[in-house]
């Protein structure tokens, strides 16, 4: 996948993360948008790297696409967990 795919990957984990985690967001859609792309990144990378499942040149890979909502979710839960409510 190029870098493009990653990033449209990215801003989908995101929603999605931002779907299965409701609430507001220190943030906001900018926040949650720059944390999906940037989870898709590590979880690809954590994915390919510890997991033992290589990166696929198809962008409808399902492992791709967990390890994607799996960073967005993990960076999403350090952030709120890190920053708060800070939109109170």
């Amino acid at each position: 996948m190029t870098v493009i795919s990653w990033i449209i990957l990215g801003l989908l984990a995101g929603a999605i993360a931002k779907f299965l985690l409701p609430g507001r967001d220190p943030g906001g859609l900018v926040g949650t948008t720059v944390i999906g792309i940037a989870g898709a990144f590590i979880g690809g990378w954590i994915s390919a790297r510890w997991l033992d499942h290589p990166i696929s040149k198809d962008f409808y890979d399902g492992a791709t696409w967990a390890a994607a909502i799996g960073g967005a979710l993990v960076l999403l839960i350090g952030y709120r967990l890190l920053f708060g409510n800070s939109r109170d």
